[in-house]
């Protein structure tokens, strides 16, 4: 057995990665080991790559990930969110937070807001952790940390997403409530944006509308369940033709996921009567929407935001994609695949419109 691990470090500094190699950490109770099959670049790691996105260095960057084990601390059995044994050869992934399950917002339930959190991927390294990232060899699994065993049919470039992408997406749908029968209206056709029209497609929304400024990217949606793909142009708003669409009543439900104020405004305008919408990619400085309050009291709306995900978003999410792998066009959204000593290049490859997701394979 190989005893070093290689990981890719973001310093802070210029130039701003650089390889290390590490011993293989000694594990405490409790703890895991884990050899990365898989490691797809969300847009956050972009942001944080580009310093659009502050982050604790130096860090492992990196958290949509799919691994098998290969080693566990021997005297303390470790289980899986199932409550089943996890054992060497499994594949694995995990919930991107690690909460105390004591703190008070744990208490609440929102586990993903613990006054204690740890992030995989977003951590400072320290001399305990020093492997908390998927662009490595290796990962080194927290005591506490929620392993979901990942189904043998879903590939590693379909199933690493589900750790952010597709588990936010699960969340955003679990606290809108039920979309069957109803409209629904996705801003943004990026990797969040089809995945989100294929969960609204499979609970039988009554009719998806799905917005872009990528004209590629929002025709794509289509191949996601989408009924109607509009094309943003710059300065442009779509109330109008929204409205069109539904016969002036508005649609039930809004999923931004794009952040952008304008955006975010149009869809509250095009938002009916109770309907409901849910902010998802507002994860970055932007300027304050503005937006009638005595409309969305007389139209009884309901404006809610969500940020990361609880481990039931996560299950929900390995659960869909092993379901509806095939009904949808999800091998499509990963095609690009690097090495992690091509790292620069999986970084440029990610910055591109065309791709949903890169994936970084480090064997």
């Amino acid at each position: 057995m190989n005893d070093q691990c290689l990981s890719i470090i973001l310093t802070g500094d210029e130039p701003a990665l650089k390889s290390a190699i590490v011993e293989r950490p000694e594990l405490q109770p409790g703890e895991v080991l884990v050899e990365i099959l898989c490691c797809t670049i969300c847009g956050s790691d972009l942001h944080t790559f580009e310093g659009t996105r502050s982050t604790p260095c130096p860090t492992i960057l990196g958290h949509e990930m799919v691994g098998r084990v290969v080693n566990l601390e021997a005297n303390a059995p470790v289980l899986d969110y199932q409550d089943q044994p996890v054992k060497i050869g499994d594949r694995i992934t995990w919930s991107v937070a690690v909460s105390c399950k004591d703190c008070e917002y744990c208490r609440r339930g929102l586990t993903q807001k613990c006054a204690r959190l740890f992030k995989y991927g977003h951590q400072r390294l320290t001399e305990q952790n020093y492997l908390s990232g998927g662009l490595a060899s290796h990962c080194h699994l927290v005591k506490g940390t929620t392993i979901f065993k990942v189904p043998e049919s879903l590939p590693d470039l379909i199933a690493s997403p589900a750790n952010c992408a597709t588990a936010t997406v699960m969340a955003a749908f679990r606290i809108a409530g039920d979309v069957q029968n109803r409209s629904v209206l996705i801003l943004g056709a990026g990797m969040l944006g089809v995945t989100a029209s294929a969960v609204a497609h499979a609970q039988g929304a009554s009719s998806i509308i799905v917005t872009d400024i990528d004209d590629t990217r929002v025709k794509r949606s289509q191949k996601f369940g989408a009924d109607h793909a509009l094309l943003v142009k710059k300065e442009q708003s779509l109330h109008t033709e929204i409205q069109q669409l539904t016969e002036n009543r508005g649609v039930d439900f809004v999923f931004d996921m794009t952040g952008v104020p304008e955006v975010i405004e149009d869809g509250l305008e095009s938002t009916g009567i109770g309907g409901t919408m849910i902010l998802v990619g507002s994860v970055y400085p932007a300027r304050a929407i503005q937006f009638s309050a005595e409309t969305m009291v007389r139209k009884l709306m309901r404006l809610e935001g969500i940020h990361n995900y609880i481990d039931l978003d996560l299950a929900n999410a390995l659960n869909f994609l092993d379901k509806y792998q095939s009904a949808y066009p999800f091998q499509q959204l990963c095609e690009q695949t690097f090495a992690l000593d091509d790292i620069s290049a999986a970084f440029t490859e990610s910055a591109k419109p065309r791709s949903y997701r890169v994936a970084v394979l480090p064997r």
